[in-house]
């Protein structure tokens, strides 16, 4: 079974948020996420919210260190913080 990570250091926000979260399963990692969105960044359990935040997830873990080009917000995908 392959990891699944969000990471919100691929988003500018106001909150300059550095958290990165990783699990086993797409259903746990969305229910985390959603949890952090709401409870961080204020946005709402919404079906958009949770298929937004499906698009944005990545095989395998965070890095330690995003790479200074190619940063998410070129890949269409909207998130804001």
């Amino acid at each position: 079974m392959t990891r699944k990570f969000i990471d919100c250091r691929e988003f500018p926000s106001d909150t300059h948020c550095s958290v990165a979260i990783s699990a086993d399963s797409e259903e746990e990692l969305l229910g985390i996420a959603v949890e952090h969105a709401v409870s961080v960044h204020h946005h709402h359990d919404t079906p958009e919210l949770r298929q937004q935040l499906r698009q944005l997830f990545k095989d395998g873990m965070p890095p330690e260190h995003l790479p200074m080009t190619g940063q998410a917000g070129s890949s269409g995908a909207s998130h804001a913080h």
